[in-house]
């Protein structure tokens, strides 16, 4: 599975692996010396600019530094963008998924990545999730994906139902086989809780500034309107053609304050009422989740086995 190239975004510590010197060959910093970086390049045929403790500044290639965090985190390092290389299941999520998108609208990712059996058996501390915020890239941790699953996150919920996959293994094939291990009532209280919090925060802004983020407020509707689907019909709807007018409408500021905390309340009610008839477990299946954890592991070590 090829590499992604991560760019590592400013303001990442990272260490030295060679020295810097300056024009006239003195040494400026020693290998190993510690530095931030201040400037990120758009591809990795330029080099990142680092300003170190001393004050110097330089340039420095990817390979000519490790990032602190992993550096110091064993004897050896691991390095988050080798990590990339274990993606086994990567899609589009956000507004091209929904169908809301614009010109303007950042191409988001998300997904799963899996690393080898001998990375979870070392001294490496492994990152639950893998992100690149300039790129708009997020990967969890197949174990912390689980888990927020089963939580009913709704992030996680998108993507095992976004229409937009861009890279897919046969293990996280088995997984979208069996999405609707992780549906269950809990769809209820985690979308509903999350949005009555936030429209708090926006009635606040109201207060405080007497203005709102309306796309913050577009995509609360747009969860509520996914969570009345999941438990009437028992999947997570992803595009939003058919409220598509009304949520772009929301967004452009075009629906009053009043009316949009009206269609809230409103679907709110929709929401108690299809609970009363979701055909939805009260829990998802947290033993058929753990199976495939377990399996995926084995599959992992195996593999390495024969290699």
């Amino acid at each position: 599975m090829a590499n992604l190239n991560l760019m590592i975004p400013t303001g990442t510590q990272i260490v030295s692996r060679i020295e810097i010197k300056g024009a006239q060959g003195e040494l400026l910093c020693p290998v190993g010396a510690v530095g931030v970086i201040v400037k990120a390049p758009t591809d990795h045929s330029h080099s990142y600019r680092v300003q170190f403790t001393n004050g110097v500044e330089a340039p420095l290639r990817r390979n000519e530094f490790s990032i602190r965090k992993q550096h110091t985190s064993a004897e050896g390092t691991i390095e988050e963008g080798d990590l990339y290389q274990f993606v086994i299941y990567r899609v589009i999520v956000g507004s091209r998924a929904y169908g809301l998108d614009t010109e303007a609208s950042d191409t988001d990712r998300r997904g799963i990545y899996l690393p080898p059996a001998e990375l979870h058996w070392s001294l490496y501390e492994l990152p639950e999730q893998l992100e690149n915020k300039d790129t708009e890239e997020c990967y969890w941790e197949l174990r912390k994906f689980l888990l927020l699953a089963l939580k009913a996150n709704p992030n996680i919920l998108e993507c095992l139902y976004s229409p937009l996959i861009e890279t897919i293994t046969p293990l996280a094939q088995e997984l979208l086989a069996m999405r609707e291990a992780f549906l269950s009532k809990l769809v209820y209280q985690t979308y509903n809780g999350y949005v009555m919090s936030q429209f708090k925060k926006l009635e606040q802004d109201i207060r405080a500034r007497g203005e709102i983020k309306w796309k913050h407020a577009m995509h609360l509707i747009r969860l509520l309107l996914s969570g009345v689907t999941v438990l009437r019909e028992g999947f997570v709807p992803v595009r939003v053609d058919e409220h598509r007018d009304e949520l772009l409408a929301i967004r452009r500021g075009e629906l009053d304050w009043e009316e949009v905390n009206a269609r809230r309340l409103a679907l709110h009610k929709e929401f108690d009422a299809a609970l009363a008839i979701t055909k939805l477990p009260e829990r998802p299946d947290y033993e058929k989740a753990n199976a495939f954890l377990i399996r995926a592991r084995r599959e992992m070590a195996e593999r390495q086995r024969q290699d």
